[in-house]
């Protein structure tokens, strides 16, 4: 009483192994213990992807500088842009230290279309990567990976951040993008310049926005990237077309 006839063993076993061979290709370990991560490491990454204009591009981001207001400068400005985010989809402390920013770069800021604010506080599982118009305020929420070595036991959250060669981390600070280039790997991608000395290297490393595999925008555990803040490839060309060519972004964590 109790035991499984060795017949109905066998059919359940087999059943079993139907359902594992039909899953597809990646959901099925997805949803347990996370998308896969890059399979290449920094070094490898930046020899293949890396610009050659570096010194060149850096010279050019001198004149952007971190904003030094007062706390009633900042509220003029932040009382321009009170149409912004009108679901509240992007944690406020970020948003505004991204639109001050963008405020008082303003006229060396050539995309002034968007502003994009991601927060690496939250698990990879969240929606983090957020795009905001800087006409309409609408904002486009996604996920977005973070580096490797920002995250040593892959459990989805961002501990880390490094401003170094080879350490495969995620960066905080603010940033400007590019121009777009394809990348031999993942395709079309948007180079980024960083604008702090917290990711000051970010160019240097190829630290790009671009599509990946081990992104998915679903509520799974994402893969991990060499620091790169990739997303779904559903969402890739939208993101790139809409931040190229020296759009603020700002990286940071939120309370």
């Amino acid at each position: 009483m109790g035991l499984i006839p060795k017949t109905t063993k066998t059919v359940l076993l087999s059943g079993l192994v139907f359902l594992a061979a039909c899953a597809p290709q990646g959901k099925f370990s997805s949803a347990i213990d996370g998308l896969t991560d890059e399979p290449m490491t920094e070094q490898e990454w930046i020899e293949s992807e890396a610009p050659t204009d570096v010194q060149q591009k850096a010279a050019e981001m001198s004149q952007f500088s971190v904003p030094q207001l007062t706390v009633m400068e900042e509220a003029r400005i932040l009382a321009k842009y009170d149409y912004l985010d009108p679901k509240h989809e992007v944690p406020s402390e970020l948003l505004e230290k991204a639109v001050v920013y963008y405020d008082t770069n303003y006229a060396n800021v050539k995309n002034k279309n968007y502003i994009a604010v991601i927060d690496l506080k939250k698990k990879s599982t969240l929606n983090r990567f957020f795009i905001v118009n800087m006409k309409t305020g609408a904002v486009l929420a996604l996920r977005t990976a973070h580096g490797k070595g920002s995250d040593a036991d892959h459990d989805g959250y961002a501990e880390k951040f490094s401003n170094k060669h080879g350490s495969g981390a995620s960066s905080l600070g603010y940033a400007m993008t590019a121009g777009t280039y394809n990348s031999k790997k993942f395709g079309y991608a948007l180079r980024m310049h960083g604008l702090s000395s917290t990711n000051s290297n970010f160019y240097a490393r190829a630290v790009v926005i671009h599509g990946a595999n081990y992104v998915k925008q679903a509520a799974v555990k994402q893969g991990r990237s060499l620091g790169c803040p990739a997303v779904d490839f559903d969402y890739r060309d939208q993101v790139v077309n809409n931040l190229k060519n020296g759009a603020v972004v700002y990286l940071g964590l939120s309370k």
